[in-house]
Order: C-alpha cells, then structure tokens, then sequence
C-alpha cells in the first residue's frame, strides 16, 4: 500500500490532536496503529472504513492515500522506518539524522505533511541530545510554517515544544508565553487529548518555576479536569505527577505526597524507563526543595541514579541528578562532601538551565556558609542572584539577596564587636 497510506493516516491523526491509543481506543491496538502508520501492516477494508469513521472522513478518502509505491516513497518509508527504531533504542543523534533524511525526501517530494511530522520527530531529537538552540530554530520553522497555522493539534505540538525548550534554558517568561497561546489552541481539541493535557504541563510548569504558583494550581484543577475514568493509566500517572510537584512546591506536603504515591503507583518502569527516571528525579528534586528528608526521598534519588544509568541521558540529565544528590548530602549534614559535588556541577553549568544553574549557584553558597566560608559564600550566592534574575525566576532572586544579606549583617555584627573589643 506504500507510503500514502501510513503517513497522511498519522498526519490525520496528529491534526486531531489524537495519539495512537486514542484512534484505536477499544478496537485497535497502540501497536496496530503503529504498524499501520510506519507501513508494516496493511490495513483491511474493514479498518479502512472504520478510521475513516473515527476521523470524520469518507472511506473513499482513505482509499484514495492507497497509491503505488515510487521510488522516492520507498526511500521515505525506509528512513522513517530507520528513524523510529533508532529512536526506541534511544540512539536519539541516529534518530535525528534519519529523520531529517526522511524530511528532506518528503520535501523535494512536496509531501508537506510528512515532512513536517519528520522534522518535529528531528526536533525531539535533538531535545533529547540537550541541542536546545538548534532545536528552537528548527521548532520555530515549523511553527512558521501555513500547516502550523491552519491545524490546532500541529500549532499545539510546536507552541508547547517551544515552551519547553525555553524552558530548559531558563527564558521562563517566554516559556509561559508559548504554553499559554498552547492552551488557547487547545480549546479547538477534544477534551482530554493527550495534547490538552501536554500543553497544561508546559504551563504549569513555566509558572511554577517562574514563582507563579497560584496560577499553576489553578491550571492544575483545570488538568485534573480533563481525565475521567477512561483516561489511560500512564497519562493519569503523569497529571498526578505534575499536580504533586506543584503542591509540594506551594508548601502542601500532604496534598504533593498524596499524588506523587499515586503517581508512582500508576508509572511503571516496565512501560516507560525514561518516563520513570524523569519522574523519580523530579520527585525527589521537589521533596528536597522542601525539606522533606525521608527514607522515601533517598528511595527516589536512588531510583533516578538507576534509570539515568540504564537510558543514559545527556550531559544536562547528569548534572541535575548529581544535583539531587548533592542536595541530600547539604540537608542531612554531609556538608564537605555537599560542597565537593556542587563544585564538580558548577563547573559545567553551561551545560543547565539558567535557573537550574541559580539553584546550584544558591545551595554551593549556603553549603559554603555552613563551612564557615563566608566570602566565598558570597561570591556564589551573588552569581545565584544574577541567574535567577536573567531566568526571570523573581522569588528565587529574593531568596538569594536574602542569604547575602544575612551573611553581610552578621560580618558587620563581627566587625562591630572587634572594634569595641578590649
């Protein structure tokens, strides 16, 4: 059946702002719709009439994607096919590079949809490598693009990739900006599309880092309020999981430990490794940011440390759980070894976020502090305030203006006493 087929089957799908669960729900497996759309499985009449159904399309139409295979459709599918299975073995620089391929057969071919699903599925890539620059410039091409324009799932798919990306290099302001335009789109999907809820994450997440945290609790209810009882069991895990963080954040242990332990009952490492690194770090990280030294806390940062080993992760990854680690070490009194990691991270802190690197700046000036190096403390605190300023993270700057303060009243209290001194 060729090319035809699998492709404009995905870029229905994707327009819809639908995942392959969600077109096959209860007939047809994720898998099925997979090997459908990758051009391994043909598809019957029966299945053609009904995707058709469920895509509010003629059957007619479906048949007509049926075309004979060209030479240039061949070399499309086989790169996609490359592409996809680099991207299951995580060999996510391999990925990138088939489906840029794929992307520019599709090009000179004028398939215009498949080359922009190639170059999104490019785009992913080279977030997952940490590439953040090349991604935002390759995202912002096809938000550009008249397709991003005229489909509400594609506009959601690049404003919400945007957010992320800007929020992984600390521009949170613009983050929020993106996710919100996101979430406006999102009125024109179903609801409790996975990209509803996708978009609802960038938002509450960039107004959460930003400080923001009435806002993102608020976004919060109205997440929460796009899952029902059909929802499937890992997009529930995950809403749990960002619902958690944001009351452990707002000071609401009781709230955040209630949904990261429902969280964690409903990911599974057996599903999705990278998923479950990504969540046991982000547990921890926000347990810690509370203070919540816990047996259950050291079980997270032990789980991250694992799952990080087995999927690898880039440079960016390494660091932030090293972080955690570091952070652990500060609160439950380990303050050398404390300070030795965090100078190991700051080192490479070109390698994080803006406002990741504030926090690791803050935590090496306090653990500094505690060691009874005050001026050095200094040094850090002030290059914290620095970064948290440029992340436009605001209720950071004040904490860390707040410890150098603290530092230089207690200097001038001892430069007092000295003078008076007999």
């Amino acid at each position: 059946m060729g090319n035809g087929f699998g492709e404009k089957l995905r870029a229905e799908r994707l327009e819809r702002g639908l995942t392959q669960a969600e077109l096959g729900r209860d007939l047809y497996s994720p898998s099925y719709i997979s090997l459908l759309e990758t051009g391994r499985r043909e598809p019957t009449a029966d299945v053609i009439e009904e995707l058709a159904r469920r895509l509010e399309l003629a059957p007619k139409a479906l048949e007509a994607w049926s075309q004979p295979v060209s030479v240039s459709d061949a070399e499309y599918v086989l790169a996609g096919l490359y592409a996809r299975q680099a991207w299951d073995l995580r060999d996510y620089q391999l990925a990138a590079s088939h489906a840029r391929a794929a992307a520019q057969i599709a090009l000179e071919a004028k398939n215009t949809s498949a080359w922009w699903n190639m170059s999104y599925m490019q785009a992913e890539c080279l977030m997952k490598q940490g590439q953040l620059k090349e991604c935002q410039e390759l995202v912002q091409r096809l938000l550009d693009h008249p397709m991003a324009a005229e489909s509400a799932g594609l506009g959601v798919r690049a404003r919400q990739m945007l957010a992320a990306v800007c929020h992984g290099q600390g521009q949170l302001a613009i983050a929020v900006g993106h996710a919100q335009e996101a979430v406006r789109l999102c009125a024109e999907l179903p609801k409790g599309s996975t990209l509803i809820i996708g978009a609802l994450r960038a938002l509450i997440g960039a107004l959460a880092e930003s400080g923001r945290l009435d806002e993102a609790w608020k976004y919060c209810q109205d997440m929460n309020a796009q899952m029902d009882d059909h929802s499937m069991t890992q997009l529930a895990g995950e809403v749990a999981w960002v619902i958690g963080n944001v009351a452990f954040m707002r000071h609401d242990y009781q709230e955040g430990i209630k949904y990261h332990e429902r969280a964690a009952q409903l990911l599974s490492p057996a599903n999705d490794i990278d998923l479950w690194a990504r969540f046991n770090k982000a547990s921890a990280a926000v347990r810690l940011s509370s203070g919540i030294v816990e047996p259950e806390t050291l079980t997270s940062i032990e789980r991250a440390e694992l799952a990080l080993s087995i999927v690898g992760g880039n440079k960016t990854d390494q660091l932030e759980v090293a972080f955690i680690r570091a952070r652990w070490l500060y609160l439950t009194g380990d303050i050398v070894a404390a300070i030795q990691k965090l100078r190991e991270i700051h080192a490479e802190k070109d390698a994080l976020a803006k406002h990741v690197a504030g926090e690791v700046a803050l935590l090496l000036g306090k653990a500094l502090k505690a060691a009874g190096e005050s001026d050095e403390a200094l040094v850090y605190l002030e290059e914290a305030q620095r970064e948290f300023s440029a992340a436009g993270a605001s209720d950071r700057v004040q904490q860390s203006m707040d410890a150098v303060l603290e530092i230089r009243l207690a200097q001038r209290r001892a430069q007092a006493a000295a003078s008076t001194g007999p």
